[in-house]
């Protein structure tokens, strides 16, 4: 039996249903090709031949790239267009009623159209609605909007790419907008850009704390199995920083505060730090209860051997508290047992308390140079801080150190005197166990300076909190698994008594 008779009973023993499906795929392709590719496809050719006919030089090459880009932009923008308005089925194949969180809702008679913007331009989306049955007021649900994710009337992808450049690059509201229009023609204003960026901080925030989890567990298992006499280190920090803050008054300059949570492996090499940030709050509970919890989920959910871990921090009242209520104190989720901290005084604040014993005892020259290297060296050997004390108390009282002089030097001699037992170097050294907190500090300048604390800026608690919790995700390496979860928490409503595939219905993306 020839090929010809074996297609055709093929085809012929196919389902009705079947073939009506196909010619129905067949028919779209072809509109799709005839309305939207053909079209634009022919205006490229016509871009290629002017370039090749034409004398090549950079400008004409320059200019070529960037009128090709604009084309197949716009060809982009029609092909979602077309795509996004083929999603939906007719007016008449729709559900009556829908409920949705509990209510019901009754669907509109026509379609109606919504600019939508995308990666490749503004759109043209046209949708059906379906009104509250009780009349309650509440707004009108567009199934196919919620479907797509659309966030402002932003899709996802576009979203995505704003609270990037705003929030995880460290550019300016002007800076993202004008990259916006050049590289995806968005025809946006400050508002939009602050809404879009806004709704989906909180999207992303909600999902901060599990894929912080999970990132350092998955630090934890590279440091376990990586090579060297040390155990894997679990480094705790913070810190914090002065922000400008608009209040009703005017502006304040208030301490805004960083957390960090650092993995080290069997050779003292840091493979990764995720990032907590929040803005100034009196006690900064928030960052306490946060940091905390972090800390109890990744220590619930390891199951390997128990890390060391340490607590490194300058002395400050906030990061004292935390060590001496919470930390100190903190048991472990699993087994209830007391938790060995190492605390550790970061030993270049410690260094900084030399210097200036130094230059108050010698003054500023070659000797105040020599004996503050000198102590420091001291400082990283076994009972370096006894012997640093010795030392500065002998010379205090050779020169007479008189005055205001003695009030400041004795301000420094009592820093390294009352800190002793958190600043035994040689030993953590020995323990592979951080010195400095120098993680945490590079942390305040990156979450902060580089992008909250440039010049003239004075900002809003909540706008400062939205453009952190976008950097701390960003810095943390956690962008994509929190934004792909975001994604994967579209919850499908009910469309009369079962579900109906060309009906669904998704909860809002942020």
């Amino acid at each position: 039996m020839p090929y010809s008779i074996h297609l055709l009973l093929a085809l012929t023993s196919l389902p009705v249903e079947c073939l009506r499906a196909a010619r129905a795929t067949q028919r779209a392709e072809t509109d799709l090709q005839q309305d939207v590719i053909t079209p634009v496809l022919e205006q490229v050719c016509r871009l290629v031949e002017q370039f090749r006919q034409q004398r090549v030089t950079p400008a004409e090459t320059c200019r070529f790239e960037q009128q090709l880009r604009e084309e197949l932009r716009e060809l982009g923008r029609h092909i979602c267009q077309w795509a996004y308005n083929q999603v939906e089925p007719a007016v008449d194949n729709l559900s009556k009623h829908v409920r949705f969180e509990a209510g019901v809702y009754t669907r509109l008679n026509h379609k109606t159209p919504q600019n939508v913007w995308t990666l490749f331009g503004q759109v043209r989306l046209w949708r059906v609605g379906y009104r509250p049955s009780d009349k309650s007021g509440d707004a009108t649900l567009f199934p196919l909007a919620m479907a797509l994710g659309l966030v402002h009337g932003t899709t996802p992808a576009l979203a995505e790419r704003a609270a990037w450049l705003l929030g995880a690059t460290g550019m300016t509201q002007s800076q993202t907008l004008l990259r916006l229009r050049q590289d995806h023609g968005v025809g946006w204003g400050v508002k939009k850009l602050r809404q879009v960026t806004a709704a989906l901080a909180a999207t992303l925030s909600a999902e901060r704390h599990e894929t912080q989890v999970a990132r350092l567990l998955e630090l934890l298992q590279q440091a376990s199995a990586s090579t060297g006499k040390h155990k894997p280190v679990l480094s705790v920090g913070r810190d914090g920083i002065t922000l400008g803050v608009r209040c009703q008054g005017g502006s304040l300059f208030e301490v805004a505060t960083t957390g960090t949570v650092t993995v080290l492996d069997r050779r003292g090499r840091r493979l990764g730090t995720v990032y907590l940030a929040y803005t100034p709050e009196f006690g900064q509970k928030t960052m306490s209860t946060a940091l905390t919890q972090l800390l109890q989920d990744v220590l619930r959910r390891w199951q390997g051997p128990l890390p060391r871990l340490c607590y490194v921090t300058d002395a400050g009242d906030n990061e004292t508290t935390y060590y001496d209520k919470l930390l100190r104190r903190m048991k472990h989720p699993t087994s209830g047992g007391r938790l060995e901290w190492i605390r550790v005084v970061d030993y270049y604040h410690a260094s900084e308390r030399i210097w200036t014993m130094a230059e108050l005892l010698f003054g500023k020259g070659r000797q105040s140079k020599a004996w503050a290297r000198k102590m420091q060296k001291w400082l990283k050997k076994p009972g370096g801080v006894n012997r640093v004390l010795h030392s500065a108390a002998a010379f205090r009282e050779l020169y007479c150190v008189r005055g205001k002089k003695r009030v400041e030097f004795q301000r420094a001699y009592r820093y390294l005197r009352d800190r002793m037992q958190f600043m035994r170097y040689h030993e953590y050294r020995s323990l592979g166990v951080p010195l400095g907190s120098g993680i945490t500090e590079a942390g305040c300048k990156t979450v902060y300076t580089q992008r909250l604390k440039l010049s003239g800026m004075r900002w809003k608690q909540r706008g400062a909190q939205t453009i952190l919790n976008l950097r701390v995700l960003q810095l943390s390496g956690v962008w994509e698994a929190a934004y792909r979860a975001a994604l994967n928490k579209y919850d499908e409503a009910i469309v009369g008594d079962q579900m109906e595939p060309n009906a669904r219905l998704a909860r809002k993306a942020a």
